[in-house]
């Protein structure tokens, strides 16, 4: 009896390592209308080396503020954020000067647009204040001194196809098209990436770039797609390994973020999407300096179809002075920067820029994603139900803000997603983009 006890117990302690040491059941609940709830086998190394992770880019705060959409914003003292852990920053100094700021100068052509009046006072009165997010709701502000972080949760992490995939985009692959302009942008994509853009052709002086967004919460089918409306800014090869980008705008990404509200973001690569760069704060890179602005936090109001209309106003630019590529928000707040030091073919100039809209179709059920792009709607509706990025501008090498005058565009399949730009007084050169996905002409 005493030798089967002790067979017993034996046994169960053997049970009990064997489980701990190759997986256990985890359940992950996601706050979305289009995903389930799931149950993933996690073995105990992959869950210890994601919490070594997050030890390492959730830094000590020095408060932490709720926030009503369920995010937890850390304030983490500004020489303490993930930035600084990068091997080509271990010199660098946070950059306390004020970037030079672009100069503005005013392009103007002839009004061809057919929007009235109205129309531009009303989505100009729509426009967001600055820097409004979800957790500003309770008035509290993380102190001077300090930048709120949002924080990366182990539910974060299982949601991605791997520790390494985490923050990450999937590589552009491209693909030859033969119908495209010698100097169009190679985005056509092998790995599910649409796109809806413009861009400003393949000039060798530009230093930054701007535009106001139109900002909606476009429906995602599945939990791996998301549906983004940005700027880019980029040097080097595409159909390489080097190519350099920056980018910021907002996105909805389930994966990422674990629901479907639209969030401010920033990315950057100097490897074509390979290794190096993230999302947000998520590795290590971009410094940021702003207090009040979280990165990847929620963006709120948004726009409503045939009423209210929201915007973000984003500008990119290398400080002429000390070279960094600082990020602007709204009309005059500076978020941070990406030092020069991360970079190669940027680290001096930009050779293109482009604005637009990009989904992931992952065709999981053998047609084409129902995952929106901008508003859900078809470019040649207009004003209030499709969405637009109005204002495009450039930076120049006299640090000289201007309206671009003319840009090229590019869909993939207009069926599914596509582009219309014009140029008026008010906006300038703007675009609607955009389009619901899967329909009777997009199987």
């Amino acid at each position: 009896m005493k030798m089967d006890s002790l067979l017993l117990l034996l046994l169960g302690f053997l049970l009990t390592l064997f489980s701990q040491r190759f997986s256990l059941p985890v359940v992950v609940a996601l706050d979305l209308k289009n995903t389930t709830r799931y149950n993933k086998q996690v073995s105990t190394l992959r869950l210890e080396r994601i919490e070594k992770h997050l030890d390492k880019i959730n830094k000590p705060p020095v408060m932490t503020i709720q926030s009503p959409d369920g995010d937890m914003i850390d304030c983490v003292h500004k020489r303490k954020q993930p930035a600084l852990d990068h091997p080509l920053l271990k010199n660098h100094k946070i950059q306390k000067v004020a970037p030079e700021r672009p100069k503005v100068m005013k392009t103007m052509k002839p009004s061809s647009s057919s929007r009235s009046e109205n129309d531009t006072v009303k989505a100009k009165t729509g426009g967001i204040a600055w820097g409004h997010q979800m957790w500003h709701t309770n008035g509290t502000r993380c102190p001077r001194g300090t930048v709120p972080i949002r924080r990366t949760t182990m539910s974060d992490v299982l949601r991605a196809k791997s520790l390494f995939d985490y923050g990450k985009k999937s590589q552009r692959r491209t693909s030859i098209n033969t119908n495209r302009q010698a100097d169009a942008p190679d985005v056509v994509s092998g790995n599910g990436h649409e796109h809806a853009i413009a861009y400003s052709g393949s000039s060798n002086e530009v230093y930054g770039a701007k535009a106001t967004i139109n900002v909606w919460n476009p429906a995602i089918e599945q939990m791996n797609e998301f549906s983004l409306s940005q700027i880019w800014v980029l040097s080097g090869s595409f159909d390489g390994s080097d190519l350099n980008s920056i980018e910021a705008g907002w996105q909805v990404s389930p994966e990422l973020y674990g629901d479907s509200r639209p969030r401010l973001f920033t990315y950057w690569t100097t490897d074509s999407y390979q290794a190096t760069g993230c999302y947000n704060l998520l590795c290590s890179g971009f410094v940021q300096t702003n207090s009040r602005i979280a990165i990847g936090a929620s963006i709120s109001p948004v726009s409503s179809y045939a009423s209210d209309q929201y915007d973000v106003t984003i500008l990119i630019w290398k400080d002429p002075k000390l070279g960094n590529w600082w990020m602007g928000y709204g009309e005059n707040s500076l978020v941070g920067y990406w030092p020069a030091e991360l970079f190669t073919h940027l680290a001096d100039r930009a050779t293109m820029v482009e604005w637009g809209g990009e989904v992931v179709n992952t065709r999981s059920t053998g047609e084409h994603t129902s995952t929106q792009m901008g508003s859900g709607h078809f470019a040649e509706d207009g004003f209030g139900k499709a969405s637009y990025f109005r204002n495009l501008e450039v930076v120049d090498s006299d640090n000289s803000l201007s309206s671009v005058r003319e840009v090229s565009t590019l869909a993939e399949n207009t069926n599914c997603y596509n582009i219309k730009s014009f140029y008026n007084n008010d906006w300038g050169t703007y675009f609607y983009y955009g389009g619901p996905g899967r329909n009777p002409k997009c199987p």
